[in-house]
């Protein structure tokens, strides 16, 4: 074992012990939900910083921003923008989330809707959206980590599944012991060790290489900008518009990244957090250079890194660069940094997921008279379930099923946007019409991602003659809004729901 795997195994190992260590960290009655699944929500702002950035920033991003540059070019920039627009978002809406869900006790996203309701079957669709929408992002946590491992070990089967399999069984005990403490205490590590590895690489990398100017000068022009739309067509500066803004809209509806909201001490924890998580952005766009540094190495046609390519595709471009620009144990330490940073948000978003089967669906449908105590059990035992169907899901299925589900995932999760963010917001909408605009919007948007045969989540819609490349997410969400907003006065005039809301106006001031 070379001294890369030794640093490796060291420092992921030692995260592992952290994560059993957390449960006497922040002490509290872990038999309760809220306490085991959102930490009691007392996270002060630093430690709120590292785990929301923990969720948004993971192994995959480390991995599949800089391969979209590598292999497609500029678009892959799209991310930067995104998650700086998003930040503007969580300063306006989540604060009165949060207020609202800590004063009445509300565990997700999903029981927020439903107290404001009282439609179980609207928060169910909520509940459900997100579920499917986790589990192929934790699928993708695990090939982030699959595919340092296989730059360690290539041709070693026990270096590499085993490996895996042993790290992501770990996890599911430590989940189960300490809850969302341990990926909050996991994440400080983690996001040291990924600025370390990103300021060494910027720093190194482009000097091997000849400098920036080197690097970007054998970067194909085509790469280098989007390309210019016909007259009879916007191209892709509509599709990578509207892409930045579909997933910023989208990114604090997944269950993990509200989980990390709701374990906030206060709004103003969230608030100050929406001010300062931009220096992830500045990171990300670092990140997203990696891919024009892999492509000046000219890393794809070194002969030893012919498996990992063949294997992993354009993902194995990061590893294969810091293996051959970086010192040997320098390389153990960021590909520790990639692996714990799937730890991290693969946690969080199995706890997420348990909160919404526990408190949304196990509670309200199969056990109504649960005590407290089994609703906490009941979770623990699905986050486990939840880590081993997404290792399943990488042993068993080819790679790119989880990522076409994870494009296809966002497109579901964005049109949850009108039952949770509208209703913070305005009591216009009736919950029967925002579970007809929710259908509409999940069947269109299944609809389009299959019809652009899951390979991409952009589909050139047409216009009176001009072609509008459009992230499918944000057309189909247009057209759920339209529906719940036209529904809405139809519903109250024969179904009102307003008499079933159990939170007051005045908690949204």
């Amino acid at each position: 074992m070379n001294i890369a795997a030794v640093i490796f195994s060291v420092l992921v190992a030692s995260v592992l012990l952290l994560g059993f260590l957390a449960a006497r960290w922040k002490r509290g009655d872990l038999t309760q939900l809220h306490e085991w699944g959102l930490g009691g929500r007392q996270f002060g702002t630093i430690i709120s910083w590292f785990l929301i950035g923990g969720d948004v920033y993971t192994a995959y991003t480390f991995i599949a921003v800089p391969a979209l540059m590598f292999g497609a070019g500029a678009v892959a920039f799209f991310a930067v923008p995104y998650t700086i627009v998003c930040y503007p978002i969580l300063y306006v809406v989540f604060p009165k989330l949060w207020r609202v869900c800590t004063k009445y006790g509300f565990v997700t996203g999903p029981e927020f809707v439903r107290g404001r309701y009282g439609n179980r079957w609207l928060a169910l669709a909520v509940g459900i959206t997100g579920i499917a929408a986790t589990m192929p992002y934790i699928a993708l946590q695990l090939v982030g980590m699959q595919t340092v491992i296989g730059g360690l070990e290539p041709r070693s089967w026990l270096g590499g599944n085993l490996s895996l399999g042993v790290a992501f069984a770990v996890l599911a005990a430590f989940t189960y012991t300490s809850g969302l403490r341990a990926p909050a205490m996991i994440a400080v590590v983690k996001d040291t060790l990924i600025y370390l590895t990103i300021v060494v690489a910027v720093l190194v990398i482009p000097a091997k290489l000849g400098g920036f100017g080197l690097v970007f000068s054998k970067v194909a022009s085509e790469k280098i900008l989007l390309p210019h739309p016909t007259s009879a067509s916007t191209g892709m500066y509509s599709g990578y518009a509207t892409l930045a803004l579909g997933s910023a809209m989208a990114l604090f509806l997944y269950p993990h990244t509200t989980t990390g909201i709701l374990s906030a001490s206060s709004g103003r924890v969230i608030r100050r957090n929406a001010a300062i998580l931009p220096a992830y952005s500045f990171m990300l766009g670092l990140i997203a250079l990696l891919g024009a540094m892999a492509i000046a190495a000219n890393v794809e046609t070194m002969p030893q890194f012919a498996g990992g390519f063949n294997e992993f595709g354009t993902s194995f471009a990061v590893p294969a660069l810091l293996i051959e620009t970086l010192p040997n144990w320098f390389v153990g330490i960021a590909f520790a940094a990639i692996a714990i940073g799937a730890l991290v948000p693969a946690a969080i978003m199995a706890i997420a997921s348990a909160n919404i089967f526990s408190r949304d669906i196990w509670r309200e449908f199969i056990s109504p008279n649960a005590d407290p105590e089994n609703e906490s059990k009941m979770a623990r035992y699905f986050a486990i379930a939840v880590i081993i169907c997404a290792l399943a899901f990488i042993y068993f299925l080819p790679l790119k099923y989880a990522i076409e589900l994870q494009l296809l995932g966002g497109m579901w999760m964005i049109q949850v946007l009108p039952a949770v963010v509208f209703s913070l917001f305005t009591r216009f909408y009736n919950g029967w019409a925002l579970l007809a605009g929710w259908s509409i919007g999940f069947l269109l948007a299944t609809h389009y991602a299959l019809a652009n045969h899951l390979v991409g989540a952009i589909y050139a819609f047409h216009f009176f003659g001009l072609t509008v490349p459009c992230y499918i997410a944000l057309w189909t969400l247009v057209v759920n809004v339209i529906i719940s907003t036209a529904l809405s006065p139809i519903f109250h005039a024969f179904w009102p729901d307003r008499i079933h809301d159990i939170t007051m106006e005045s908690d949204y001031v």
